[in-house]
């Protein structure tokens, strides 16, 4: 008889009782074991069955999160907007409280290198075409102007990966702020104003809800 005949069901447990304790203790407090009692008989062994570590865990509920929830595919079929305001929609709904939240808590992660060559992986594969689809809808209805669509998605992402990360490059919340400002300048210049006011309030806000550690 198989030792687990619904592994699917395992590994769904497994990442619904992370998450929660994630968003509610915080990722750096919550071990293997805080993660276990949450199972309901579930061994620490079964854990390790389908995750090396806290940081797979981790990883796995961020791109679980991404494709339940892609906020590229929510904007792709509205009427209401046009390429840019997609642009700046998507960026908006990534600032929401589970995505934030998250979002600061993996910042960590990136000081492991598998994970770091992933998420650079994930964002050139996946993330980057996603911005180049805006950004080419935005040149075809006239609210961007730019001759470098494929490079500026792939800056969004290669800036959003490693130049925003205070864990690649240490900066407090105020350098931060004024980081994000000089990329909204860089892409402002490029024909593609996605950085306004109201995306610096909200960038203003997730910066400052950054863990101690960042600021």
């Amino acid at each position: 008889m198989a030792r687990n005949k619904y592994p699917e069901e395992t590994v769904e447990k497994i990442l619904t009782a992370a998450r929660k304790l994630f968003l509610e203790k915080g990722y750096e407090k919550t071990t293997i074991q805080d993660i276990v009692d949450q199972l309901g008989g579930l061994t620490k062994g079964a854990v390790y069955h389908h995750f090396k570590s806290k940081e797979e865990i981790m990883d796995a509920i961020t791109e679980k999160m991404f494709l339940d929830s892609n906020p590229f595919e929510k904007v792709r079929w509205r009427k209401d907007l046009s390429g840019l305001e997609k642009m700046k929609e998507v960026a908006r709904l990534t600032q929401e409280p589970d995505w934030s939240s998250l979002s600061r808590q993996s910042m960590p992660l990136l000081k492991n290198p598998r994970l770091l060559a992933k998420a650079i992986e994930d964002n050139q594969t996946i993330v980057t075409p996603l911005w180049l689809e805006l950004i080419e809808e935005g040149i075809a209805d006239g609210s961007i102007q730019t001759e470098y669509p494929r490079e500026v998605a792939e800056l969004l992402t290669l800036l959003d990966t490693l130049w925003m990360s205070p864990t690649i490059f240490p900066a407090t919340r105020g350098n931060l702020l004024h980081k994000f400002r000089c990329v909204g300048e860089i892409f402002k210049n490029l024909g593609v104003p996605v950085i306004d006011e109201e995306m610096l309030e909200l960038a203003d806000k997730y910066f400052q809800l950054m863990p101690p550690e960042f600021g």
